[in-house]
């Protein structure tokens, strides 16, 4: 893990020393109370800082996810989210999410304050809420008993006639701004500037929309790894609060080209999310009973470990080109060039 290194004073984006571990960032930047965004898509689902979270006890959280899954299913277990907003809720196509359907169906051990969209619906929301827009009209919902349900979606008409001399009639949706969003990536610089690659997601369109964001990576890379590949930076240091290195924190998601997906873990979560009490031990055990994510990936055990383990697939190189620059008297820049 990185040394602890305080963000100092200077203006967003310019180049500091974002480094924090994952225990000091949720403790600076996730309050109760608070709307909180985490994204990762099947791919690059920050875990350990959902786990950190229920660890630190945080409360009455509005949790923003599009896929609600595993990750959810555990901060409602530790009594961390009042109200889920999402597109989507199960586990991964694996089963179901015991915790989430008890709040839901029988309101136990306490109601959840549950707003759906769509996929699409979410996306819109996220774009309104990146580009500081007070909505984003889509037209999917048509035909659709969502906005019969949710009163988040409304239908407007188009200032703009079209050919016919008509106003169409669109919905359209509020946007979201986060009070912190929380992604992963595979690699950043201290400074904040992220790549990423496999499944981006909605990641950099969470994270401008935020008020505050939080980046986790697999490592924090030299300057000059970012700089020698710029268009893999999908998130500028100019939308980053805090940059935690932390190998592994995605499972059992996957981050691509460090670890795989753990489906065994997804198999067995059903079972032990249905059993309110197999599920209290389990978070007993793992997340409370454990210190930080490295205590917990050293429970996993090596052999799973192992198992998660991938090889290499290296991508091509590309060349950005470089300015060639003649010394003052050669032909080249003598030479009549009209």
């Amino acid at each position: 893990m990185p040394s602890s290194t305080l963000p100092v004073g200077s203006s967003p984006g310019r180049t500091k020393n974002k480094a924090l571990s994952m225990q000091e960032a949720i403790a600076r930047f996730v309050h109760d109370g608070d709307v909180v965004a985490i994204e990762g898509f099947t791919h690059a689902i920050p875990t350990a800082a959902g786990h950190e979270i229920i660890r630190q006890r945080r409360k009455n959280l509005t949790l923003v996810r599009m896929t609600a899954d595993i990750v959810v299913d555990q901060m409602l277990a530790g009594g961390c989210i009042s109200t889920l907003v999402s597109s989507f809720v199960g586990n991964s196509s694996a089963g179901s999410l015991g915790e989430l359907r008890r709040r839901v169906e029988r309101s136990e051990p306490a109601p959840l304050d549950y707003q759906e969209y769509s996929h699409y619906g979410m996306i819109c929301r996220y774009l309104a809420g990146a580009q500081r827009l007070p909505f984003y009209p889509l037209r999917s919902y048509f035909g659709s008993d969502l906005p019969g349900i949710q009163s988040g979606m409304r239908k407007v008409s188009s200032p703009f006639p079209d050919d016919d001399g008509v106003h169409e009639e669109i919905y359209v949706v509020p946007p979201i701004n986060p009070d912190v969003t929380i992604v992963h990536a595979q690699r950043a610089d201290r400074s904040g500037n992220t790549q990423m690659w496999g499944l981006t997601g909605i990641q950099a369109e969470a994270v401008f929309a935020a008020k505050r964001a939080i980046v986790v990576v697999e490592e924090i890379v030299d300057d000059e790894v970012i700089r020698a590949d710029p268009n893999r930076t999908v998130i500028p240091a100019l939308a980053v609060d805090a940059v935690v290195e932390c190998p592994g924190a995605t499972h059992p998601s996957f981050s691509q080209g460090y670890s795989d997906r753990d489906n065994d873990f997804y198999r067995s979560w059903s079972a032990i999310s249905a059993d309110p009490e197999k599920l209290s031990r389990w978070m007993d055990e793992w997340i409370y009973g454990t210190a930080d994510h490295a205590e917990y990936l050293a429970k996993l055990g090596e052999a799973t470990l192992a198992r998660l383990r991938v090889g290499q697939a290296l991508s091509g190189q590309v060349n950005y080109g470089t300015r060639l620059e003649s010394a003052p008297n050669t032909p080249e820049n003598t030479k009549d060039k009209r």
